[in-house]
């Protein structure tokens, strides 16, 4: 689907709070901050918003033996989370935390979401999840996007992306097989239906 379509059709969708919740769901790796940040740019009502600033930090994913698994649904804090997007739907001024990929960490209160926005495109793995909190997320969503990526095309993604972070071969491999594609089947196998469905080659 090209970006104008998509875009057409976030603006047709109608409000239902003080803000329009565009959700853009998919396992890691499947273009979903690109699609975000691609439907707002150049718009000064809209905005894009990631999820990731809802990590736990290592520290606590230390003392519950979850820090090989950061990523994962249950490393995130899913409840702060839906307490953000109920915040979007009906507050003004809404300040939410971001994620400092070089610091491995979130930084609370470095987003801001004015008065000015009228449509929130917001990006995670797991928007449309069929799990405990996560579900109650679905509500509030104006409009859903699910991304579907290949498997083999997100181990590839994965891998180039984890050696961009410094690793070499083997250990960028291990990363992608004992983390991010556990998390990838997670959201192919335990997501639900989306409003759009956008499949890549």
């Amino acid at each position: 689907m090209e970006t104008a379509t998509l875009l057409a059709q976030i603006n047709a969708t109608p409000f239902t709070g003080r803000r329009r919740l565009v959700a853009i769901a998919g396992p890691p790796a499947s273009g979903k901050s690109t699609l975000a940040e691609a439907l707002v740019e150049g718009h000064a009502n809209m905005c894009a918003l990631p999820m990731d600033g809802y990590h736990l930090s290592n520290d606590l994913l230390d003392a519950r033996g979850l820090r090989s698994r950061k990523g994962a649904p249950d490393t995130f804090d899913a409840h702060g989370f839906l307490h953000l997007i109920g915040r979007l739907k009906s507050e003004d001024d809404v300040f939410y935390p971001t994620f400092d990929r070089h610091l491995d960490a979130s930084i609370n209160a470095s987003g801001y979401v004015g008065p000015q926005i009228q449509t929130v495109v917001i990006e995670g793995n797991y928007l449309l999840l069929d799990h405990d909190i996560w579900r109650e997320l679905l509500g509030h969503w104006d409009l859903s996007v699910r991304l579907v990526v290949p498997q083999q095309v997100l181990v590839e993604r994965l891998i180039a992306r984890w050696r961009d972070h410094g690793f070499n071969d083997t250990d960028a491999k291990a990363k992608a097989m004992t983390n991010d594609i556990p998390n990838a089947l997670t959201v192919a196998d335990h997501s639900l239906p989306a409003d759009i469905t956008i499949t890549a080659d």
